[in-house]
This record gives C-alpha cells, sequence and structure tokens, in this order.
C-alpha cells in the first residue's frame, strides 16, 4: 500500500512547476518552449503506473532530470530550426508582471507562466543571447550547475556524460561567459539611459541617439519573417542611429513606454493598443552597446495575452 496520498502527491508533484519553467525558459529562451517541455514532463510523469511512481525517492529531483533531458534534445532540434529561420532570432523577451495591474494586462484572466519565472541576471537578455553561442551539453551542465547549483554526478545523469566531461562543459561555458559579460550596471543608471534614448528617439533626434551609442553598438531585430525586420544586425553608432530613427518614421502612430524586460529596464512600442516590439538594451559605460528589438508577434505572447 503507498505510504503516500494521492493529493499529498500532486501538492508535490505540482510545487515543482516553477522551478521547472525556470529551468527549461534558461535552456531553450522561449516561454513557449518551456510550458511544452514542462507538460511533456509531467505527462510522463502521469504515464507511470502508481507504483513506479512510489519507487521515485525524490519527485522534484525525478522531474528536473526529466525536464533537463527534454530541453536537451529540444536544443538539438531548435539549432536545426533556426538555420531555416527568417533573420535572426532573439530569445523571447519576458515582462515584470508586476508592472500589470493585478498581474495581467487588464488585471484579469488566467495565470501565465512569466509570473512563475524569476528574473535574475540569468535572464536578461545580454546572457541569453550568449547562452546561443554554447553547445547543447554545455548550455545544460552549466546552467543546471552554475545557476541550479546541481552537482556534478546528478548533471552527468541528465547530459549523458561522465561528472568530469560535464565538469569541463561548464568550465568551458564559464569561460565563455567570462570573455563576453560586461561589468554589471546599476539599475538606475541603465534605465537612466534607456529613459534619455527614449526621449531621443522619440524626437527623431540623430545627434543625442548617436551620443547615446557605443562607437561598436549593435542592432539585432527579430521580426521571424511575420513582420519586417531587418535580416542582419546593424552596426555602428551612426548606422544603428538612423536605422532606429527610420523605423519610427515608417511605423507613424508609435508609443514607447519604459516597461521591465528580462529584469532589467527596457522599452515597448505600441501601436493602436497593440505592442508592435519590445527592446532590451545592454548599457557599459554610460552607452547602449546592444539592442535587441523583439517584433515577431508570436514571441511576444507574454506581454499582449489579456
Amino acid at each position: 500500500m503507498s505510504s503516500r496520498s494521492e493529493p499529498e502527491d500532486l501538492g508535490v508533484i505540482m510545487s515543482e512547476r516553477r522551478r521547472l519553467i525556470n529551468l527549461a525558459y534558461r535552456l531553450l529562451g522561449s516561454l513557449t518552449d518551456a510550458e511544452d517541455v514542462v507538460q511533456e514532463t509531467y505527462a510522463r510523469w502521469y504515464a507511470m503506473s502508481p507504483q513506479q511512481q512510489e519507487a521515485v525517492g525524490n519527485p522534484g529531483a525525478w522531474l528536473m532530470k526529466v525536464a533537463g533531458r527534454i530541453c536537451l534534445d529540444q536544443l538539438g532540434s531548435a539549432r536545426v530550426r533556426r538555420e531555416s529561420y527568417v533573420g535572426e532570432w532573439i530569445p523571447e523577451p519576458l515582462p515584470d508582471r508586476s508592472e500589470w495591474l493585478g498581474g495581467r494586462p487588464g488585471g484579469g484572466g488566467p495565470p501565465d507562466p512569466a509570473d512563475r519565472v524569476t528574473l535574475d541576471e540569468s535572464v536578461n537578455m545580454a546572457f541569453l543571447v550568449m547562452l546561443e553561442s554554447m553547445t547543447p551539453a554545455e548550455r545544460v551542465a552549466f546552467i543546471l550547475h552554475d545557476v541550479f547549483r546541481y552537482p556534478f554526478g546528478e548533471v552527468a545523469e541528465i547530459v549523458g556524460r561522465t561528472p568530469a566531461a560535464c565538469r569541463q562543459l561548464a568550465s568551458s561555458a564559464r569561460r565563455r561567459v567570462g570573455a563576453a559579460q560586461a561589468p554589471t550596471v546599476p539599475t538606475a543608471q541603465h534605465a537612466d539611459v534607456v529613459r534619455n534614448f527614449k526621449v531621443a528617439w522619440a524626437a527623431q533626434d540623430i545627434e543625442a541617439l548617436v551620443g547615446l551609442l557605443d562607437p561598436a553598438v549593435t542592432a539585432t531585430g527579430d521580426g521571424g519573417g511575420i513582420v519586417n525586420a531587418q535580416l542582419h544586425p546593424s552596426r555602428g553608432r551612426e548606422l544603428v542611429a538612423n536605422s532606429i530613427a527610420g523605423f519610427m518614421r515608417s511605423t507613424p502612430g508609435l508609443t514607447l513606454m519604459e516597461r521591465t524586460v528580462n529584469g532589467q529596464p527596457g522599452l515597448i512600442a505600441e501601436r493602436d493598443g497593440v505592442i508592435a516590439t519590445v527592446l532590451a538594451f545592454d548599457v557599459a559605460d554610460g552607452l547602449i552597446t546592444n539592442i535587441w528589438a523583439v517584433l515577431n508577434p508570436e514571441k511576444l505572447r507574454p506581454w499582449t495575452d489579456g
């Protein structure tokens, strides 16, 4: 006879949902794909017999292991899909739900998985974009060990390699992070730069925009072939400033608003009450070094679902 009651089991299993979403989003860079992974993970749990479930000593660890393996498989296939993606692929941006009345636009509607993603430095846009340069095994080993503090013995079970090999994978990933990561900028300073950018952009002040951009700034747009976006990144402050200003001119009626994007100050551009793009920024030494503009409406679901 089972020693655990069904309601107790259900509570334990469902309490892991937040952690599973957090893991899958960091690994895949897509809230939609993360939700699919979590659903598949739970489907595999409930496909087991009660006896098989009872034999699992730590259901939470089992769920994380299964989700990690599913993500590892997804990362391999995602690389193939992204080769055929129209234009640049940017991770799906996340809002800070505290900025919405009642946690949802309009204050109603069912809970969104974005509510369950912890917004910290491991989900800022620069970090997620940098993760895209890693191999799937590097990414999984690094996120599980360095972000979720899993020991390499458990990481090895998920990645399918030895603990020593996983240690090397995480070390390689850590070097990539160290080489790409700029010094942390205080949130207030980051917000000031973004606010000044918004004012200059709305005023079509090219000189002011140029003054806010690093000489080597890069601007990347993601329209996914659904809406118009530059197929390749723009580089250099004059080119980026003129490109940004041109977007405003070609899309009349835009309203710019400050919002938190993946835990950092960012902007949204709204037209006729519909969010047209979400912009994330990387800032260093008081200048913008990277701009990521997500225009693909399929990636703006957490911002637009009401």
